[in-house]
């Protein structure tokens, strides 16, 4: 533990690096789902809270309930566009129900949390998360225009934030780098102010509290909740390699599958937590990491503290109100900066994937077309009966389906023992390349 004023210092820097990433995931769902003030100043604060109980949990380890290092939780971009599908295509109420039914889940199954995440082949993953990607950019540009278009304000806003975020990634060390978001979205507010285009939100509240079930009473629909079960089955595997990397860094020897299943233990109760207030899921930051690896300073109780200011900062009215005063074009164009992200990521996740494979190079076709389709082409499913277009169309789980689909077909063929080139009526992609 450093030293008192070190360590407050120390902590407000992981708050300064993370903390953009909540608030934008707030004012998405907030946007898309069209939340008054109030209920938009409620998420906020179970966002905020989750994410300093989760940093406390992970950082302590207190009863095998977190991995016992130095993590910092959010929540996660591509369960925040999860969380937005089910709500647009069933209600709020029963997205509240998949991020409950989700953390049940994961905490039922993180004692074998190792052996499950083999069960999803790393192309599905790759797939979900990219189609994921694309999918939240599309609702983000929904910040920034209105329903027929967007004003030359609100584009010029958007488009002036996201050139300061990619000039101060350019020009700033790199240690400071990580911070450019969230001074990005800064200057964006300012430049709103000058240009008249900034109203400060102000409310009578000097404290706030979450507010048990905002939306209603929690619904549980297993079907809308697939794909949120299937990306928080798929998160254990980053959950597993962010523990690893983080032991490394820190230097500390551990348990693998004692502090793997403590790592997602920790997320699913901060779910659980999060979830009747109207949180989403809640995953470990691997940005946090990476400030860990450029300031060398490795102690949990850091990290514990950063979650306390967290909480601090969520129940302070005047502070959310500040927060909430940020125009919606600039989080519009953070969110499109920031969760375009995820499609990079998804996309970096088959740089360890063997696309020469066939097998691979078949799963993915076939999951980005069944993923793709109903994002680029929502009215292609509209003449289908309600309960059909809710499966079809909703691309996240569609990806994930058909990809898992395919892939058990293509195990059954290697198991019996057909499964080669010729046979399987899909061209080597060696030989296409040769043909070109």
């Amino acid at each position: 533990m450093p030293p008192w004023p070190k360590a407050l210092v120390l902590a407000f820097q992981h708050v300064i690096v993370m903390i953009s990433t909540p608030i934008a995931s707030v004012f998405l769902i907030s946007g898309a789902l069209q939340l008054d003030a109030g209920t938009t100043r409620n998420v906020l604060c179970i966002t905020l809270i989750a994410c300093g109980v989760g940093a406390i949990l992970q950082s302590m380890g207190w009863l095998r309930l977190g991995a016992k290092l130095p993590f910092v939780m959010l929540p996660g971009g591509a369960a925040v566009a999860i969380f937005i599908q089910i709500a647009t295509e069933h209600s709020a109420a029963v997205a509240s129900g998949a991020v409950l039914i989700s953390a049940v889940a994961c905490l039922v199954l993180s004692p074998v949390a190792g052996v499950i995440v083999k069960v999803v082949p790393p192309v599905v993953i790759a797939v979900m998360i990219t189609v994921i990607g694309v999918n939240v950019v599309r609702i983000a540009g929904g910040l920034i225009s209105n329903e027929t278009e967007a004003p030359l304000w609100a584009l010029g806003l958007a488009a002036a934030t996201i050139g300061f975020i990619i000039v101060l990634q350019v020009i700033l060390p790199k240690k400071l780098r990580s911070v450019a978001i969230l001074l990005g979205m800064a200057t964006g507010s300012v430049i709103a102010a000058v240009t008249g285009h900034f109203e400060f939100a102000e409310s009578t509240d000097a404290l706030r509290h979450p507010v048990w079930m905002p939306f209603g009473s929690i619904e549980f629909n297993i079907v809308a909740a697939v794909p949120l079960l299937v990306f928080s089955v798929g998160s254990m595997a980053e959950a597993t390699g962010q523990t690893m990397l983080n032991a490394d860094i820190v230097g500390k020897k551990i348990d693998r599958a004692r502090t793997i299943a403590g790592t997602v233990r920790g997320d699913a109760l901060t779910s659980l937590l999060a979830g009747p207030f109207g949180g989403q899921t809640m995953l470990t930051s691997g940005e946090n990491i990476g400030i860990v690896r450029a300031t060398g300073v490795k102690s949990r109780y850091v990290t514990a503290l950063a979650g306390v200011l967290l909480i601090v900062i969520a129940i302070i009215g005047p502070i959310a109100d500040i927060i909430q005063s940020i125009p919606e074009p600039v989080i519009g164009g953070t969110a499109v900066y920031a969760f375009t992200m995820i499609i990079v990521s998804g996309l970096r996740m088959f740089r360890s994937i063997d696309m020469n494979d066939d097998r691979n190079f078949l799963v993915a076709t076939a999951g980005f077309a069944a993923g793709l389709l109903p994002i680029l082409a929502p009215a292609l499913y509209s003449g289908l009966p309600s309960d059909l277009r809710l499966l079809l169309g909703n691309g996240v789980t569609m990806s994930a389906i058909v990809g898992m689909l395919v892939a058990a077909l293509l195990l059954l063929r290697r198991a019996d023992g057909t499964d080669r080139n010729d046979e399987t009526g899909v061209e080597p992609r060696d030989a296409k390349e040769a043909h070109k």
